[in-house]
């Protein structure tokens, strides 16, 4: 049996893998797998990647490919997870009223995970949306804050002007009223893709994912089949209510086929993110054609 250490995001999207594994897809393929959460998001897997502290991982495309195009040579692209955008809500702490709209943003305070997360990277799509982008300095003063909880606290606590997250993990929040909401954004681009470590993608190697991604192929299948088991999985595991779990099955659409990578949205993705400023094609980053295993 072979054994596989896979990181993931602890959210609703993780769902189908989680299916994955209580349904033993996995087990029937002869593969023993360790699902590793990493909360403070796809940063923090790109980081553990480069350890080799994990041989695979889901994670949001933004990361992957800004990684990929600045150098990182430890993954590739194996699969597509999801095929609909993600939306980032953008939210601002409850008293913090100087801070009530999107315009309010410019040259301020961005509370992000990690440098390299899609919360990270998204803020540089937005400023290129706003037409702040300036080749001579970053287009928001950057704030290392980790995690989901200590970006509430920092937009609370004048630490941050605002941060983005995931809508519907943001929404528990708006209805508490711990963050406000002031505009969202949603990715050019189908959101979680898959990674593998190198380790993993030579030749003599890669016929041990396939059986993996097929295993997240039937978790997939039996999520779209078992919407009711999924929003009782995701409200009693999850931070989430059922009826936003419910609303959240609406806007997802996850991969027909998760063993491919659509060449033209990794071109796609990697055009974006050279305009945004997050990938300099001067810096010798991985191409395109590169990033995708073979």
């Amino acid at each position: 049996m072979t054994t596989l250490k896979v990181g993931y995001v602890p959210e609703h999207f993780s769902t189908p893998l989680h299916f994955a594994q209580t349904h033993g897809f996995f087990s029937r393929r002869d593969l023993s797998v360790k699902l590793i959460p990493f909360p403070s998001g796809t940063g923090h897997m790109v980081t553990s990647l480069g350890a080799g502290e994990i041989d695979l991982a889901i994670g949001l495309t933004e990361g992957w490919i800004a990684a990929l195009g600045a150098g990182n040579p430890s993954f590739k692209l194996v699969g597509k997870y999801v095929s609909t955008p993600l939306c980032w809500a953008i939210s601002a702490g409850a008293k913090q009223d100087k801070i009530n709209s999107v315009a309010d943003l410019k040259n301020g305070k961005l509370g992000i995970s990690r440098i390299g997360s899609g919360s990270y990277v998204m803020g540089f799509v937005l400023a290129d949306q706003q037409g702040w982008l300036n080749e001579e300095k970053e287009p928001f003063e950057f704030q290392i804050l980790n995690d989901f909880k200590r970006l509430r606290d920092g937009v609370n606590n004048g630490i941050a002007d605002a941060f983005m997250w995931e809508v519907f993990t943001s929404k528990k929040y708006y209805d508490s009223g711990e963050i406000r909401q002031i505009g969202e954004i949603y990715t050019p681009w189908p959101s979680w893709h898959i990674v593998a470590h190198t380790s993993l993608t030579s030749s003599a190697k890669i016929s041990t994912i396939t059986p993996f991604l097929s295993a997240v192929n039937e978790g997939i299948a039996y999520f779209n089949s078992h919407h009711d088991e999924a929003v009782e999985f995701i409200s009693t595991n999850l931070d989430y209510s059922a009826d936003d779990a419910r609303a959240w099955l609406k806007t997802v659409r996850f991969s027909e086929d998760c063993r491919v990578v659509e060449s033209e949205v990794v071109e796609k993705t990697v055009d974006i993110l050279t305009k945004a400023g997050v990938i300099n094609a001067e810096e010798g980053g991985v191409k395109p054609a590169d990033m995708v295993a073979a």
